[in-house]
């Protein structure tokens, strides 16, 4: 039985959740609270298993995987159909290049712990630490916005007309966006992609508020 250490709200966590859905493979989830215990993420029976103290971590077959991208990429090895990476090399870096737009560049500034630090230990209040997340998503989001609207590859998802790893990855950060109350009006494109990813049954099992330790 494949193994999932995550957190609910973790946007690492829903891409891999996602995934697992989509190509409709059987897990089991380990909730790893972010923020019980001052983290159980930070506690020695995980850190064990990911010493980065970072969610998620997937458990198969006697194997502890970290970072959700290389997850992605071994579900897709290890279970081709569905495809998360379909079509020809160019389309492959193409997908690639979206995914990790948003799991590098947008999503890392504001993660949790980057959150926590700018509050702790450089003290901004609230305001200021909504403005800095707001700033960098809607710098994220305005690129990926024009880059997509312009992509003739787009279909009713990011490339084409079935969900691939960019779906994934953009569905959980457009989540995050919401919950920080960015406004999302100046990006139709994506909320276009966003609304045909809920559509579909891998996305609805995946969100957030369906997962056990979300209570």
């Amino acid at each position: 039985m494949t193994t999932l250490y995550s957190y609910f709200r973790s946007s690492a966590s829903y891409r891999v959740r996602i995934a697992l859905h989509l190509k409709g493979l059987p897990y089991e989830t380990v909730p790893v609270h972010l923020l019980n215990q001052g983290g159980e993420q930070l506690l020695p029976a995980f850190t064990e298993i990911n010493p980065h103290a970072l969610v998620p971590v997937l458990a198969e077959e006697g194997h502890y995987v970290s970072q959700s991208l290389a997850m992605l990429e071994l579900l897709e090895e290890r279970h081709p159909t569905p495809s998360l990476l379909p079509g020809d090399a160019f389309q492959r870096a193409h997908i690639r290049a979206l995914s990790l737009a948003i799991a590098c560049d947008i999503h890392p500034l504001n993660n949790l712990r980057v959150l926590k630090y700018l509050k702790r230990e450089l003290g901004m209040d609230d305001e200021r630490k909504n403005a800095w997340i707001a700033h960098w998503i809607n710098l994220g989001f305005t690129a990926l916005e024009r880059q997509l609207a312009a992509d003739t590859t787009r279909g009713h998802f990011c490339v084409g007309d079935a969900p691939t790893m960019a779906d994934c990855c953009l569905v959980p950060q457009i989540f995050n966006a919401r919950r920080f109350e960015v406004d999302m009006a100046p990006y139709p494109t994506l909320c276009a992609i966003e609304q045909a990813c809920h559509a579909l049954p891998a996305f609805q099992q995946a969100h957030p508020a369906q997962q056990p330790d979300a209570a």
